[in-house]
């Protein structure tokens, strides 16, 4: 049977998330947008609490994972993607800026070992992927891992690394051999402090100012060598697989972030039109709807879309089903559709969609980079297409 409602555990999930970024969140995003680099300190009352990302298999009595598992809607990432989308609807810059919720963080939760787990799950993890050569197409990273007896060499260059600043560790990713290709791609792990491992400079950015984003160096930068995430065999048809294994677990998430920026627009643009007069009245033909009407229907047809996909695609997840098309679908839609319902909203608003008074700008500015960071939105219609027509990376460019 088809239950499009949340369930009694996921309704408490998200009404609690609501209020706490109706409170904590709303109340100081204009602060640190302005104070574009400053570490929000009112985030600190997350610190220890498992915001984001995965947890363990439960195992059966004998210890074993269990081979089949009943269909669940209360899993790990559904509850995070309603709780990411509630938490944008307050902010997206200070739910980045969350302690212990990087994208590193989801990495690790997704393809680490227990033991890693252990070492590396209380830690603030950023993700380090981008590269001044290398943006779209993850598979042309130069970052080189060298392994030398049991220590890890990785020298490099990453670019646009969220929560440099904060984070205490960072996931990057380095080949192992650039001749192999993507099947030498592997994901390390990276802690702060390390020798060879710089924080180069931090960057000015249009939107998501409260959180910080910074490049890195590595030079003859060495780490254990049990901190590579997954194993260091490089298999010509699974090696990259492992890696981009990651992206099926994020990608939903930063389309939860694109949903709870574009509601908030939503909500604030319904707000100042009933002030204005107008009733939203849903039972009115389509052809008797005014222009603003209109178009007002059409954003929130498409963040219905935005919101089932992405929810769709965390299900999947959370049922250990393959679901590499739904989050690459989840990302594109709300990735594109976000940032023009934010738009639209703006120009709804007329003068007060692009004055600071209202936070109305500051959320077209933040949408715009959920189109683009996670892969950006043609690098997953490519992905999509591939799915859908079987081909490979090399059939299909």
């Amino acid at each position: 049977m088809l239950d499009l409602e949340f369930s009694e555990k996921l309704e408490k999930v998200r009404t609690s998330m609501h209020s706490l970024a109706k409170s904590l969140l709303r109340p100081i995003a204009r602060k640190y947008d302005e104070a574009e680099h400053e570490y929000p300190k009112e985030l600190d009352v997350f610190r220890g609490m498992p915001v984001m990302g995965g947890g363990k298999k439960k195992k059966d009595a004998d210890g074993e994972k269990k081979k089949k598992k009943e269909p669940t809607d209360t899993g790990t990432n559904v509850a995070t993607v309603v709780t990411v989308e509630e938490m944008c609807w307050g902010d997206v810059g200070l739910l980045l800026s969350i302690p212990n919720a990087g994208l590193g963080n989801a990495a690790i939760a997704a393809v680490a070992t227990d033991e890693q787990k252990e070492r590396f799950g209380n830690k603030w993890a950023a993700m380090a992927i981008t590269e001044p050569e290398s943006g779209s197409d993850s598979g042309s990273i130069s970052t080189t891992a060298v392994l030398d007896g049991d220590e890890w060499v990785l020298n490099g260059e990453k670019i646009f690394v969220t929560c440099a600043d904060r984070c205490e560790a960072v996931v990057v990713w380095a080949t192992l051999d650039k001749s192999l290709g993507k099947a030498a791609i592997k994901s390390f792990v990276v802690e702060k402090g390390t020798p060879g491992f710089k924080l180069e400079h931090l960057e000015k950015k249009l939107g998501i100012r409260a959180s910080d984003t910074g490049t890195f160096v590595l030079k003859d930068c060495r780490i254990p060598k049990d901190n590579i995430l997954g194993s260091a065999e490089i298999k010509k048809t699974e090696g990259f697989k492992g890696v981009m294994k990651t992206f099926d677990n994020t990608r939903p998430m930063v389309a939860a972030m694109a949903n709870g920026v574009a509601r908030a627009a939503i909500d604030l643009t319904r707000e100042k039109l009933e002030e204005a007069g107008y009733v939203l009245d849903y039972s009115k033909n389509p052809n008797n709807l005014s222009s603003v009407e209109k178009e007002f229907y059409w954003m929130e047809a498409h963040l219905e879309a935005m919101r089932l996909l992405t929810l769709r695609a965390a299900w999947m997840a959370d049922n250990e089903q393959f679901n590499n098309l739904e989050a690459s679908m989840s990302k594109a839609k709300a990735g594109r559709y976000g940032t023009l319902i934010t738009q639209k909203c703006c120009e709804l608003l007329g003068p007060l969609g692009f004055s600071r008074e209202l936070l109305a700008e500051k959320w077209m500015r933040d949408s715009k980079i959920l189109d683009i960071f996670e892969g950006t939105g043609q690098i997953q219609h490519l992905i999509i297409a591939r799915n859908i027509l079987n081909l490979s990376s090399k059939e299909l460019k």
